[in-house]
Protein backbone atom coordinates (compact mmCIF):
# COMPACT_ATOMS: atom_id res chain seq x y z
CA UNK A 1 0.00 0.00 0.00
CA UNK A 2 1.16 3.14 -0.97
CA UNK A 3 1.17 6.10 2.05
CA UNK A 4 2.90 9.50 2.29
CA UNK A 5 2.68 12.15 4.90
CA UNK A 6 3.02 9.57 8.10
CA UNK A 7 5.82 10.52 10.42
CA UNK A 8 5.53 6.93 11.96
CA UNK A 9 7.43 5.74 9.02
CA UNK A 10 9.95 8.10 8.76
CA UNK A 11 12.54 5.92 10.52
CA UNK A 12 11.60 2.82 8.01
CA UNK A 13 12.00 5.25 4.97
CA UNK A 14 16.04 5.96 6.60
CA UNK A 15 16.59 2.47 6.74
CA UNK A 16 15.47 1.61 3.25
CA UNK A 17 17.56 4.42 2.19
CA UNK A 18 20.48 2.80 4.12
CA UNK A 19 20.23 -0.71 2.62
CA UNK A 20 19.75 0.59 -0.84
CA UNK A 21 22.33 3.11 -0.76
CA UNK A 22 25.09 1.31 0.75
CA UNK A 23 27.88 3.56 -0.68
CA UNK A 24 26.76 6.60 0.49
CA UNK A 25 27.95 7.99 3.47
CA UNK A 26 26.12 7.00 6.77
CA UNK A 27 26.67 10.49 7.95
CA UNK A 28 24.77 11.92 5.35
CA UNK A 29 21.77 9.80 5.61
CA UNK A 30 21.65 11.07 9.39
CA UNK A 31 22.37 14.90 8.44
CA UNK A 32 19.75 14.65 6.00
CA UNK A 33 16.66 12.69 8.32
CA UNK A 34 17.49 15.78 11.22
CA UNK A 35 18.13 18.56 8.75
CA UNK A 36 16.08 18.50 5.43
CA UNK A 37 13.06 15.42 5.41
CA UNK A 38 10.27 16.35 6.66
CA UNK A 39 6.96 13.71 7.07
CA UNK A 40 5.10 15.66 4.53
CA UNK A 41 8.23 14.57 1.96
CA UNK A 42 8.15 11.03 2.08
CA UNK A 43 6.04 8.84 -0.10
CA UNK A 44 6.72 4.80 0.71
CA UNK A 45 5.49 1.31 -0.17
CA UNK A 46 4.79 -0.35 2.94
CA UNK A 47 4.20 -3.99 3.54
CA UNK A 48 3.32 -5.81 6.71
CA UNK A 49 3.91 -2.14 8.16
CA UNK A 50 7.49 -2.24 6.84
CA UNK A 51 8.72 0.91 3.92
CA UNK A 52 9.76 -1.60 0.75
CA UNK A 53 10.15 1.16 -1.83
CA UNK A 54 10.27 5.01 -1.15
CA UNK A 55 10.70 8.29 -3.00
CA UNK A 56 11.35 11.85 -1.74
CA UNK A 57 9.93 14.77 -3.10
CA UNK A 58 11.78 18.12 -1.82
CA UNK A 59 10.02 21.27 -2.81
CA UNK A 60 11.82 24.24 -4.33
CA UNK A 61 11.63 27.89 -5.21
CA UNK A 62 13.00 27.70 -9.39
CA UNK A 63 14.50 30.90 -11.46
CA UNK A 64 13.58 30.59 -15.01
CA UNK A 65 13.76 33.24 -17.33
CA UNK A 66 13.17 36.02 -14.51
CA UNK A 67 10.05 33.86 -12.98
CA UNK A 68 9.93 32.08 -10.01
CA UNK A 69 8.30 28.35 -10.41
CA UNK A 70 7.00 25.81 -8.12
CA UNK A 71 9.50 22.85 -8.33
CA UNK A 72 10.65 19.80 -6.93
CA UNK A 73 13.63 17.11 -6.73
CA UNK A 74 12.82 13.82 -6.30
CA UNK A 75 15.82 12.15 -4.36
CA UNK A 76 16.53 8.89 -2.29
CA UNK A 77 14.37 6.80 -5.12
CA UNK A 78 14.88 3.40 -3.52
CA UNK A 79 13.40 -0.15 -3.65
CA UNK A 80 14.61 -3.22 -1.52
CA UNK A 81 16.19 -6.03 -3.28
CA UNK A 82 14.04 -8.49 -2.36
CA UNK A 83 11.45 -6.65 -3.65
CA UNK A 84 12.68 -5.34 -6.77
CA UNK A 85 11.22 -6.40 -10.10
CA UNK A 86 7.57 -6.53 -8.97
CA UNK A 87 6.63 -3.08 -10.48
CA UNK A 88 6.60 -1.30 -7.34
CA UNK A 89 8.66 1.71 -7.68
CA UNK A 90 6.86 2.34 -11.07
CA UNK A 91 3.61 2.32 -9.34
CA UNK A 92 5.38 4.76 -6.49
CA UNK A 93 6.53 6.78 -9.24
CA UNK A 94 3.31 6.90 -10.93
CA UNK A 95 1.96 8.32 -7.31
CA UNK A 96 4.65 10.45 -7.14
CA UNK A 97 4.02 12.71 -10.40
CA UNK A 98 0.71 12.38 -10.23
CA UNK A 99 0.93 14.55 -7.57
CA UNK A 100 3.73 17.00 -8.70
CA UNK A 101 1.31 17.40 -12.02
CA UNK A 102 -1.07 18.82 -10.07
CA UNK A 103 0.92 21.48 -8.34
CA UNK A 104 4.03 22.46 -10.25
CA UNK A 105 5.25 22.99 -13.49
CA UNK A 106 8.74 21.19 -13.14
CA UNK A 107 9.99 18.35 -11.80
CA UNK A 108 13.55 17.31 -11.28
CA UNK A 109 15.56 14.72 -10.42
CA UNK A 110 19.39 13.43 -10.58
CA UNK A 111 20.17 9.89 -11.99
CA UNK A 112 22.86 7.44 -11.67
CA UNK A 113 21.25 5.39 -14.72
CA UNK A 114 18.63 7.97 -16.86
CA UNK A 115 17.47 5.48 -19.03
CA UNK A 116 15.07 4.55 -15.87
CA UNK A 117 13.35 7.70 -15.69
CA UNK A 118 13.60 8.60 -19.08
CA UNK A 119 10.25 6.45 -19.60
CA UNK A 120 8.33 8.80 -16.65
CA UNK A 121 9.08 11.81 -19.09
CA UNK A 122 12.36 13.06 -17.16
CA UNK A 123 14.89 14.36 -19.72
CA UNK A 124 18.64 15.23 -18.75
CA UNK A 125 18.85 19.25 -19.34
CA UNK A 126 22.03 20.39 -17.30
CA UNK A 127 25.26 18.83 -17.85
CA UNK A 128 28.42 19.84 -15.89
CA UNK A 129 32.13 19.02 -16.22
CA UNK A 130 34.90 17.70 -14.02
CA UNK A 131 38.25 19.20 -13.93
CA UNK A 132 41.31 17.31 -12.89
CA UNK A 133 43.79 19.43 -11.27
CA UNK A 134 47.30 18.33 -10.26
CA UNK A 135 49.57 20.46 -8.55
CA UNK A 136 51.76 21.31 -11.11
CA UNK A 137 48.79 22.05 -13.72
CA UNK A 138 47.66 24.91 -11.58
CA UNK A 139 49.51 28.80 -11.11
CA UNK A 140 50.84 28.55 -7.94
CA UNK A 141 49.13 31.81 -5.65
CA UNK A 142 50.02 32.84 -1.66
CA UNK A 143 46.83 32.02 0.63
CA UNK A 144 46.31 35.74 1.84
CA UNK A 145 42.33 35.98 1.90
CA UNK A 146 41.23 32.95 2.55
CA UNK A 147 39.51 31.43 5.23
CA UNK A 148 37.83 28.44 6.35
CA UNK A 149 34.50 28.33 7.67
CA UNK A 150 33.03 31.82 6.00
CA UNK A 151 29.46 32.98 7.90
CA UNK A 152 26.51 32.31 6.05
CA UNK A 153 25.65 35.63 5.37
CA UNK A 154 28.92 35.91 3.58
CA UNK A 155 28.20 32.58 1.53
CA UNK A 156 24.58 34.32 0.61
CA UNK A 157 26.11 37.35 -0.47
CA UNK A 158 28.44 36.24 -3.30
CA UNK A 159 26.73 33.56 -4.41
CA UNK A 160 23.71 36.27 -5.11
CA UNK A 161 25.87 37.82 -7.05
CA UNK A 162 27.76 35.07 -8.99
CA UNK A 163 24.54 33.60 -9.73
CA UNK A 164 23.25 36.85 -11.44
CA UNK A 165 25.47 35.28 -14.91
CA UNK A 166 23.17 32.51 -14.93
CA UNK A 167 19.59 31.06 -15.09
CA UNK A 168 17.66 27.97 -13.38
CA UNK A 169 18.64 27.86 -10.40
CA UNK A 170 17.11 27.38 -7.07
CA UNK A 171 16.29 30.81 -4.84
CA UNK A 172 18.08 30.35 -2.11
CA UNK A 173 18.12 32.39 1.49
CA UNK A 174 20.10 32.45 4.70
CA UNK A 175 18.85 29.30 6.23
CA UNK A 176 19.91 27.46 3.17
CA UNK A 177 23.62 28.35 3.43
CA UNK A 178 23.59 27.27 7.32
CA UNK A 179 21.84 24.15 6.06
CA UNK A 180 24.92 23.72 3.48
CA UNK A 181 27.53 24.64 5.82
CA UNK A 182 26.30 21.40 8.30
CA UNK A 183 25.83 19.17 5.44
CA UNK A 184 29.41 19.33 4.91
CA UNK A 185 30.37 19.46 8.01
CA UNK A 186 28.63 16.21 8.34
CA UNK A 187 30.46 14.62 5.06
CA UNK A 188 33.69 15.66 6.71
CA UNK A 189 34.32 18.59 4.47
CA UNK A 190 35.15 22.09 5.00
CA UNK A 191 34.39 25.53 3.35
CA UNK A 192 37.14 28.07 2.31
CA UNK A 193 35.98 31.48 1.57
CA UNK A 194 38.49 34.31 0.02
CA UNK A 195 38.23 38.05 1.00
CA UNK A 196 39.55 40.72 -1.03
CA UNK A 197 41.81 43.39 -0.21
CA UNK A 198 38.77 45.25 1.12
CA UNK A 199 37.35 42.52 3.51
CA UNK A 200 35.20 41.64 1.26
CA UNK A 201 34.09 38.07 0.53
CA UNK A 202 34.65 36.74 -3.41
CA UNK A 203 34.43 33.50 -3.55
CA UNK A 204 34.20 30.28 -1.86
CA UNK A 205 34.42 26.52 -2.26
CA UNK A 206 33.39 23.06 -0.60
CA UNK A 207 35.80 21.03 -0.36
CA UNK A 208 34.62 16.88 0.24
CA UNK A 209 38.01 14.48 0.66
CA UNK A 210 38.11 10.59 0.16
CA UNK A 211 41.96 10.29 1.63
CA UNK A 212 42.92 10.68 -1.90
CA UNK A 213 41.90 13.83 -3.91
CA UNK A 214 39.43 16.60 -2.88
CA UNK A 215 36.18 17.52 -4.44
CA UNK A 216 34.89 20.78 -5.42
CA UNK A 217 31.15 19.83 -5.54
CA UNK A 218 30.41 23.83 -5.51
CA UNK A 219 32.83 26.72 -6.18
CA UNK A 220 31.21 30.31 -6.35
CA UNK A 221 33.85 33.28 -7.39
CA UNK A 222 33.40 36.79 -8.99
CA UNK A 223 36.76 36.59 -10.56
CA UNK A 224 39.95 34.67 -11.66
CA UNK A 225 41.81 35.66 -8.54
CA UNK A 226 39.20 34.10 -6.74
CA UNK A 227 38.89 31.33 -8.30
CA UNK A 228 42.97 30.68 -8.05
CA UNK A 229 43.09 31.64 -4.76
CA UNK A 230 40.02 28.64 -3.51
CA UNK A 231 41.64 25.93 -6.13
CA UNK A 232 45.22 26.78 -4.64
CA UNK A 233 43.38 26.44 -1.21
CA UNK A 234 42.23 22.72 -1.94
CA UNK A 235 45.68 21.90 -3.57
CA UNK A 236 47.64 22.31 -0.06
CA UNK A 237 46.28 19.35 1.29
CA UNK A 238 46.46 17.31 -1.89
CA UNK A 239 48.17 16.54 -5.10
CA UNK A 240 44.59 16.61 -7.40
CA UNK A 241 41.59 18.07 -7.24
CA UNK A 242 38.26 17.20 -9.08
CA UNK A 243 36.83 20.98 -9.79
CA UNK A 244 32.70 20.59 -10.58
CA UNK A 245 31.23 23.35 -12.30
CA UNK A 246 28.53 23.93 -14.79
CA UNK A 247 29.12 23.22 -18.47
CA UNK A 248 28.87 26.89 -19.32
CA UNK A 249 31.95 28.12 -16.94
CA UNK A 250 35.19 27.03 -19.82
CA UNK A 251 37.98 26.45 -16.99
CA UNK A 252 40.47 25.65 -20.17
CA UNK A 253 41.27 29.31 -19.76
CA UNK A 254 42.45 29.31 -16.92
CA UNK A 255 43.68 26.11 -16.54
CA UNK A 256 44.60 24.99 -20.19
CA UNK A 257 46.13 21.58 -19.37
CA UNK A 258 43.59 20.27 -17.16
CA UNK A 259 41.70 16.83 -18.43
CA UNK A 260 37.90 17.58 -18.70
CA UNK A 261 34.72 15.25 -18.22
CA UNK A 262 31.28 16.17 -18.85
CA UNK A 263 28.57 14.49 -17.50
CA UNK A 264 24.67 14.62 -17.09
CA UNK A 265 23.63 15.95 -13.80
CA UNK A 266 19.56 16.82 -13.63
CA UNK A 267 16.80 15.46 -15.35
CA UNK A 268 13.95 17.50 -15.70
CA UNK A 269 10.27 16.59 -16.15
CA UNK A 270 7.72 19.48 -17.95
CA UNK A 271 4.63 18.42 -16.38
CA UNK A 272 2.16 21.06 -18.14
CA UNK A 273 3.16 21.94 -21.47
CA UNK A 274 0.26 23.44 -22.18
CA UNK A 275 0.97 25.90 -18.98
CA UNK A 276 4.24 27.02 -19.32
CA UNK A 277 3.70 28.09 -22.69
CA UNK A 278 1.07 30.45 -21.97
CA UNK A 279 3.01 31.65 -18.74
CA UNK A 280 6.46 32.22 -21.07
CA UNK A 281 4.36 33.27 -24.39
CA UNK A 282 5.63 30.62 -26.41
CA UNK A 283 4.56 27.15 -27.49
CA UNK A 284 7.20 23.73 -26.29
CA UNK A 285 5.88 20.41 -26.40
CA UNK A 286 8.95 19.05 -24.55
CA UNK A 287 10.87 19.67 -21.22
CA UNK A 288 13.60 20.10 -24.05
CA UNK A 289 12.09 22.94 -25.93
CA UNK A 290 11.21 24.06 -22.64
CA UNK A 291 15.14 24.63 -21.21
CA UNK A 292 15.88 25.82 -24.79
CA UNK A 293 14.25 29.04 -24.07
CA UNK A 294 16.61 30.00 -21.39
CA UNK A 295 18.01 33.41 -21.63
CA UNK A 296 21.54 32.56 -19.82
CA UNK A 297 23.76 29.10 -18.91
CA UNK A 298 21.96 27.09 -16.86
CA UNK A 299 23.59 26.85 -13.11
CA UNK A 300 21.33 23.75 -11.08
CA UNK A 301 24.03 22.93 -8.50
CA UNK A 302 21.78 20.93 -6.21
CA UNK A 303 21.01 17.60 -5.23
CA UNK A 304 18.25 18.00 -2.95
Amino acid sequence: MIQRSNPALTGSIRDCWKRCFENEDPNYIEWFFRNVYRPEYGYADVEDSRVVAAVCRIPHEFMFNGRVLKASMLMGISTLPEYRGQGRMGELMHTVLDACSHSELITFIQAYDPKLYEPFGFRTVYYRSDYTLYRDLVKKVSSSGCAYDPSPIDMLKVYSAFIRKFNGFYTRDLDYFVNLKKEIEAEGGKIVGFYNTKNQIAGYATLLSDGRQVKIEECIYLNSTALLKLVNAALMSTNSVHLHVSQAENMKVIFPDAARKDYGHTMARLNDPALFSRLYGTSVNTVEEAFALSRKPLNMNEFM
